[in-house]
């Protein structure tokens, strides 16, 4: 972002906190991106004398490299000059300082310098478009920061005071009538019938215990089976809303993740209730921290990439054998139970033999007891017996998508970061260029001009850092080659992972050709560049859609389209168009003429200087 670099540089310099490395970018953001004919007076002024404004101090690689840039304007400035001793030192400077320089003076450079420094900037790009494993890494420029692993917690044990003013008075009064009929059996020396009384009160400990787990087994694998049935999932979340877009997520990545020897359609038919589940309670953690369907894509692709995985090796309906009751806990119950009965009958037969109206009383209030207890007291241990399975699901469901977590940050821990792709995408821009020099059979001197438009490709990922220029998995270049024969233009589609050019399209067209140019600037930031023709020809590119112009905190409406717009060249590309558009082929020898009036002005304004007493 040349023209944003600017801007920053100079501010600094202005506060006379000036370092070698700060005049060599100093350099490179004056001339980046546009001829010595484009450079307005007062950038012009400052070219002439730089070396007043920029001292360096010292030696080091800072200081090498804002030399060879003056000796290289230099001698641009002089046909004649002898360039081996230059690019001789050239080759040892210090390697991020002779790479910015390939970069940046691309088009300042003018004669036989430009084609001695085209042929290294081409060879540094071809070697490095496709290094650090480009390939492997580019898509991870394009995916969100991910959000952080969360889980539904289970939901607190909810016992009301009246379950408990039921359990614990009814439990006292069955407590004191049993023991009275106990008491009764034992005065009266009923041996029999208060053996039966204790094997009634062991039958009943054990076969209490183990339907409780036995109902409770079967109520939570009922309840399970109802969570995973297979319903028909009818969302009314409004589109384009967090939960309609998990939906779409959640459907994608289901469908995407199909085990084999399974058609999609039986697949998604057979997780339906699983997946409604997932997506319910994702939306319902995830819906209110202010977190986007795009930042949890990791946990849904792990959703559904598990449950094929759990599909594959057998364990996806898993919790239906772990709450199977066992034969002996079914055996258990039942044998329990029919003691309580048998034993509790023999020893109530007793106690009314020995004392008819206080154990016919007793049995009674004994069973009323018994039955408001039993029922309070189950809904109090099936209430504690849930929030236990649940608290134990939830753990064990967070450590694993912890772990999924931790997987996927180590996989975007070498997720390139902007000026990595902005070195790609550059070094593709002079790939495509070479390719264009390279068919119309021109050298590099022969070229007067060229400029680039950026623009996304139709159904392209976006992704941009804050302070940034979006980036695109897939572009549409346009390349104008301008020549004193006039301009050569060719269209590409460049698939940003891969670093291969697709669908290229190419035009011829003098200078008088060239009807208008323009950019169309919407109220909501949409900018479309338009390049008419005499002949009727339109060529129309959105550089910016109005969803782009997304703020990211600490930025201003307008700035991103204008980062976007300076790292696209379109500035440049403008002002070339512009001229020809307004001028024809005389504006080549007008924008010449201009810019030596520039430069050769501020010469005269320092002559005059330096003659002052």
């Amino acid at each position: 972002m040349p023209g944003r670099a600017w801007q920053l540089i100079r501010e600094v310099v202005a506060t006379e906190y000036v370092t070698n490395r700060m005049c060599f970018y100093w350099l490179l953001a004056l001339t980046s991106g546009r001829t010595r004919h484009e450079l307005p007076k007062e950038d012009a002024a400052l070219l002439r004398d730089r070396r007043r404004v920029l001292r360096v101090v010292g030696d080091g690689a800072w200081a090498d490299g804002v030399r060879m840039i003056n000796r290289l304007l230099d001698c641009a400035e002089q046909p004649d000059a002898d360039l081996r001793l230059l690019f001789k030192e050239f080759q040892v400077l210090g390697y991020t300082q002779r790479s910015r320089i390939l970069r940046h003076l691309e088009l300042f450079l003018d004669g036989p310098l430009k084609d001695q420094m085209w042929q290294l900037a081409l060879t540094r790009a071809e070697s490095e478009r496709l290094a650090g494993d480009r390939v492997d890494r580019v898509w991870k420029f394009f995916q969100p920061q991910p959000a952080g692993p969360r889980s539904r917690e289970p939901l607190p044990v909810t016992i009301p005071m009246t379950t408990w003013f039921q359990a614990v008075p009814a439990t006292a009064v069955l407590v004191v009538a049993a023991g009275h009929i106990g008491s009764l059996l034992a005065w009266y020396g009923r041996p029999t019938a208060f053996l039966a009384y204790l094997v009634s009160i062991a039958g009943g400990y054990f076969g209490v215990r183990s339907g409780l787990e036995w109902h409770f087994r079967t109520m939570r694998r009922r309840a399970k089976d109802g969570d995973f049935a297979a319903v028909p999932h009818r969302t009314s979340a409004p589109p384009g809303g967090f939960a309609r877009k998990v939906d779409q997520r959640f459907d994608y990545y289901f469908a995407k993740y199909v085990p084999e020897g399974m058609s999609r359609d039986a697949w998604l038919t057979l997780t339906a209730g699983i997946r409604r589940h997932m997506r319910d309670e994702t939306v319902e953690v995830y819906r209110e921290r202010r977190t986007s369907a795009e930042q949890i894509s990791w946990l849904i692709r792990y959703r559904a990439a598990d449950v094929k995985r759990r599909w594959c090796n057998g364990t996806l309906w898993e919790y239906r054998r772990e709450l199977a009751t066992p034969v002996r806990t079914k055996a258990a119950a039942v044998g329990g139970i029919a003691l309580l009965a048998g034993g509790g009958t023999l020893a109530a037969g007793g106690a009314v033999l020995v004392s008819p109206l206080s154990g016919v009383g007793s049995i009674f209030v004994a069973l009323a007891g018994g039955w408001i207890a039993a029922r309070a007291w189950l809904h109090i241990a099936l209430e504690r017996r849930r929030y236990a399975a649940d608290r134990s699901e939830a753990e064990q469901d967070k450590a694993e998508i912890t772990a999924a977590f931790a997987d996927w940050q180590a996989t975007l821990a070498d997720r390139p970061d902007d000026r990595e792709m902005a070195a790609w995408l550059d070094c593709d821009r002079k790939v495509l260029l070479n390719e264009a020099l390279r068919h119309y059979r021109l050298s590099m001197s022969d070229v007067i001009s060229h400029a680039f438009i950026e623009a996304p490709a139709p159904s392209t990922a976006r992704a941009r850092v804050r302070g940034g220029p979006w980036r695109y998995t897939r572009y549409q270049l346009l390349l104008f080659v301008l020549t004193a024969d006039g301009v050569r233009q060719i269209t590409v589609s460049l698939d940003f992972r891969q670093g291969t050019f697709h669908d290229r399209k190419r035009a011829n067209y003098r200078f008088e050709k060239i009807a208008a140019v323009r950019v169309n600037q919407a109220d909501n930031h949409e900018q479309t560049f338009e390049l008419a023709l005499v002949n009727g020809t339109e060529i129309r590119v959105q550089v910016m859609a109005p969803e782009m112009e997304e703020l990211q905190q600490g930025e201003n409406s307008g700035e991103v389209s204008e980062v976007t717009l300076d790292a696209a060249g379109l500035h440049h590309t403008l002002h070339v168009l512009e001229g020809i558009a307004a001028e024809g082929s005389a504006w080549l020898a007008q924008e010449h003429r201009r810019g030596q009036d520039r430069m050769n002005g501020q010469s005269r304004m320092t002559n005059r200087r330096d003659r002052m007493p």
